[in-house]
């Protein structure tokens, strides 16, 4: 079981409190939202300034009785009838695409084998580049994707800190 944390404030004080040596001050930090993960781990996002934004990601913080780290986050925007990333539903001109397989149908019409799954962006890389191939081997929705995994780096080295 894990501790509720049960208001978004609670947590900016928490953290405050139960980690004098990061030496955060009030209002350096504003709690955005939290959400449940599939093993049930509870996230906490929280958004800080430049100056304050090294110290947490370079040791552990207290939260209630865990220790927890603390990383960037970093999201990908991917329209869900095309499987692809960087648009949304009014840009998307793209047919109908299965994230699992890649085929011209919506995932719940998906009859395909996990080991025959095939990602729409990494073979679009690879029909643009063919002198760098990557493995299209996997489902779009694929946390290891490369496609996706390029797509967070770039959102990354485009957030300005």
């Amino acid at each position: 079981m894990y501790q509720r944390i049960s208001t978004q404030v609670n947590i900016e004080d928490t953290i405050i409190r139960q980690n004098p040596n990061l030496n955060l001050k009030e209002g350096s930090m504003t709690a955005k939202f939290t959400y449940d993960t599939k093993r049930m781990n509870r996230n906490a996002v929280l958004e800080v300034g430049a100056d304050t934004r090294k110290t947490p990601l370079s040791s552990k913080i207290r939260l209630g009785w865990h220790v927890c780290r603390a990383d960037d986050y970093v999201t990908a925007t991917r329209y869900f009838k095309c499987s692809k990333f960087k648009h949304r539903t009014a840009e998307c001109r793209g047919e109908v695409t299965c994230p699992l397989c890649a085929g011209p149908h919506t995932i719940k019409a998906c009859k395909s084998h996990p080991t025959t799954h095939k990602c729409i962006n990494c073979a679009m890389y690879n029909k643009h580049n063919p002198t760098k191939v990557i493995s299209a081997d996997h489902s779009a929705l694929d946390r290891g994707c490369p496609s996706l995994q390029a797509v967070l780096e770039r959102n990354k080295l485009n957030t300005e800190y």
